[in-house]
């Protein structure tokens, strides 16, 4: 059987320097753009790009953000150390919105992209539909030592699907759980660490919540309690911060719902994504 998705790329400039961003898309209707977690890519949404019940009012797009999955990094990249940045992450997300003219798009996210979401509804509010973030927070944390993701005596891709497991729930099924953990086991060398330097690091969102005006962009949180990146107790601060949010916690769900459990999130998704397409 062929899956209803089809991947293309998208030629554009960030921050000045040509990408070739690789995306994948499936339905029609409302755009909604996927981002993907730190270290890993768009594969990651495999099951809700597969979903009819949400492709018959979404049009669902997912791409890897540049040196993930099949993007690759921009020209003398190996002259650089790659960090991402709250700047350079929210510019990215508007400029493929951009290219892609996406009209008002629901903007969802997962980790590092339940965190910029918050910027992008902080900053944007007014060219999205909405914003949903799952294990989404203003701010964690640290708590581990990066510097051991991209080191020359350690394997990289298994340190880093080593760093994960943790976060990965035991309910959720095994097949899912090991194909989440796979996707990270493949991330480029030093990717992950520079994707945490925003969300460990740079990018505390935290004195931009009072800003957010859910009438304009309304903001919901999903966070599944098996989570000691992301704590419940983290999205429901973040979620009191910013009035008129919504915040849920899943039980049993853990810090990658989508990838890992899509049938359980599909549950609490689904209402969501229906108050989003019944807004004009």
């Amino acid at each position: 059987m062929i899956e209803p998705i089809t991947g293309r790329y998208l030629r554009l400039v960030l921050e000045g320097r040509p990408h070739r961003i690789y995306f994948e898309e499936a339905g029609q209707g409302i755009p909604l753009l996927l981002l993907h977690t730190a270290g890993s890519d768009g594969r990651q949404w495999r099951d809700l790009l597969n979903d009819a019940e949400v492709t018959a009012r979404f049009r669902c797009i997912a791409f890897d953000m540049p040196w993930h999955g099949k993007s690759s990094p921009p020209e003398g990249w190996q002259e650089e150390e790659y960090r991402l940045t709250t700047a350079a992450y929210t510019g990215m997300v508007m400029a493929v919105a951009r290219a892609l003219e996406l009209d008002r798009p629901v903007v969802m996210g997962c980790s590092i992209g339940g965190r910029i979401v918050l910027d992008l509804a902080a900053e944007h509010a007014d060219a999205l539909r909405g914003v949903i973030g799952l294990q989404g927070s203003a701010f964690v944390e640290p708590y581990y030592d990066t510097a051991m993701l991209h080191h020359p005596r350690i394997h990289g891709g298994e340190a880093c699907a080593a760093v994960v497991s943790g976060l990965v729930s035991p309910k959720s099924p095994e097949a899912a759980r090991w194909e989440t953990l796979w996707h990270y086991m493949q991330g480029g060398p030093g990717v992950f660490k520079g994707d945490l330097h925003f969300y460990k690091g740079e990018g505390d969102l935290r004195p931009k919540l009072a800003r957010i005006d859910t009438t304009r962009c309304p903001v919901v949180l999903l966070t599944g309690d098996y989570d000691y990146s992301c704590r419940p107790e983290d999205t429901l601060a973040t979620a009191e911060a910013i009035p008129g949010a919504r915040a849920t916690i899943m039980p049993g769900l853990g810090h990658f719902p989508m990838s890992e459990d899509y049938p359980s999130l599909r549950r609490y998704l689904l209402p969501v994504l229906e108050e989003f397409a019944a807004r004009r």
